[in-house]
Parts: C-alpha cells; structure tokens; sequence
C-alpha cells in the first residue's frame, strides 16, 4: 500500500486473538472476512451513520460478491489494519477495496473486492440506497484524500 493510497483509505485495527487461528497460530482464511466487515461497518460509523437507524428504516446490506487474494499469513498476537475504501457505487449496490496490513512490517496479507447490496429488511429484495450512503459514496469519489478512522502510518 502506497503512502497516498494509505492517505486516502479508512483503516481499523485489529488484534489476531488464539479465537482467529487455527491449531498453528496462523489466521484462519474466514475470519480475515470478518475483519473486513468491521472495517466498513467502522467507515460507516466513522461518517455519523447509525445502524440502527438503517435497520429501523426496513435497510440491511448483504455481500453480494467477494474477490480475495491471500498473500501472507497472519499469525497470533498480530497487530493489523484492514481497510475500507469505497471505489464504485450504483443504484443498489457499492464496492470496496479492502486490505489487511500487518502494522510491524506493513506487509499485505490479503486484500479483497467487496460489492455490497442495499436490500430491504423484510423481502430480501434489492433497494435504491438511502440518499445518505449515496452522499458518502458521492463524498468519498470527490475527496478521496478525506479519511476517518485510524491513521495508518
């Protein structure tokens, strides 16, 4: 990751606990999925939007399709961050860039494309994202360089 990329890009830490690993002290493949949604939950959050509010409004987001790339392993006791940058958006749908960098070296664990879907609580079917995810997709296209979160250098 670039020092401009990490300039522009949320980032949350995390901890790898005994819980994230397998027999071998090495992060288990899914949990890195579970960083990742902590990650965009937080750049959510990060820009004043409540979940809760969504929920009570009959709005949920659902993965709709994931890319990953695992390029090292993570081990106990780690200190990472995983980012989240929103790079596309459409009526119904956003997608993030997502990475897990390991902090004491800065080395890329994995990185991941994640489309997400706006769907509506109690059908399950796709609906127009609210006018405030919008907002923040529109603002983060338009200023990249505006960052929330934990800084990563």
């Amino acid at each position: 990751m670039s020092d401009s990329q990490a300039a522009a890009t949320f980032g949350w830490p995390v901890r790898v606990y005994i819980e994230d690993t397998d027999a071998g002290g090495i992060v288990f493949h899914a949990r890195y999925l579970h960083y990742m949604e902590r990650a965009r939950t937080e750049w959510v959050r990060s820009c004043g939007v409540g979940l809760r509010a969504g929920l009570a409004d009959n709005i949920s987001y659902v993965v709709q399709r994931l890319s990953i790339h695992y390029a090292a392993p993570g081990k106990l006791d780690d200190e990472l961050v995983v980012t989240a940058e929103p790079v596309a958006f459409g009526r119904v749908w956003m997608t993030f860039r997502q990475q897990v960098v390991r902090v004491q070296d800065r080395k890329q664990l994995c990185e991941a494309e994640v489309k997400v879907a706006c769907v509506a609580l109690d059908s399950g079917r796709p609906i127009r994202l609210p006018e405030t995810m919008r907002g923040l997709l529109e603002q983060s296209r338009k200023h990249p360089e505006i960052k929330h979160g934990i800084s990563q250098e």
